[in-house]
């Protein structure tokens, strides 16, 4: 289990159980290659959080959904610290992560989820940088969305838990609502490149992304 920080990575992902992740790709690569694609994105994330640690000290979160804490553990190793994600929609989840890490005296927290190959350790660095100077950093996803979003401990009584709620997830309209929302609280915002996630069939071109 890592020791804590002042930086915190934390990861959404979910135990590649066949015929409950990936779904949307399933008629594509039937249940069992989809958790496999799950699977193979997780530990790829993985991989990319370590070479962050190359160069900082980030403690990294893990916040499953399926499976049990040994079984993630089994899977992606005793390095990691794990928990179940909140019940409720994503923004429930988000919130409730982040609220975990910054009442854990953490100053900078970036969540991330495994659906982008095009993630790496320098992109990490850049938000945990740009959170230096700015309360709120986002990392654009072509669909509308984001693939990343990170908070400064001292904006978090005006952030949480308005920036997540009354949002249509799962939409193209998440990166502009959380755009709005952030501007009407007065947050500072820093941006990251803009990335593709890996959700649907004309995303598989993607996978080249994956390291082996």
């Amino acid at each position: 289990m890592e020791l804590s920080s002042q930086e915190a990575l934390i990861i959404f992902s979910r135990y590649p159980e066949p015929g409950k992740t990936k779904t949307r790709l399933i008629p594509a690569l039937g249940a069992e290659g989809a958790a496999q694609l799950q699977k193979r994105l997780s530990e790829h994330t993985i991989k990319q959080s370590e070479q962050l640690l190359q160069t900082r000290s980030v403690t990294r979160n893990i916040y499953f959904a399926g499976g049990n804490k040994n079984l993630m553990a089994d899977w992606l190793g005793s390095k990691l610290n794990y928990f179940p994600q909140a019940v409720g929609d994503l923004g429930v989840k988000i919130c409730s992560a982040f609220t975990d890490s910054f009442a854990n005296n953490q100053e900078r927290v970036v969540i991330i989820g495994i659906d982008c190959p095009g993630v790496n350790s320098d992109i990490l660095t850049t938000a945990f940088e740009t959170l230096k100077d700015q309360q709120l950093v986002l990392g654009a996803a072509a669909d509308g969305g984001y693939y990343l979003v990170g908070l400064q401990k001292s904006a978090a009584s005006l952030a949480l838990p308005k920036l997540f709620s009354s949002i249509n997830w799962g939409t193209s309209e998440v990166l502009a609502a959380t755009q709005n929302i952030a501007e009407d609280l007065g947050l500072t915002i820093g941006y990251l490149k803009m990335l593709r996630d890996l959700d649907r069939p004309d995303d598989l071109d993607l996978v080249d992304l994956i390291e082996a």
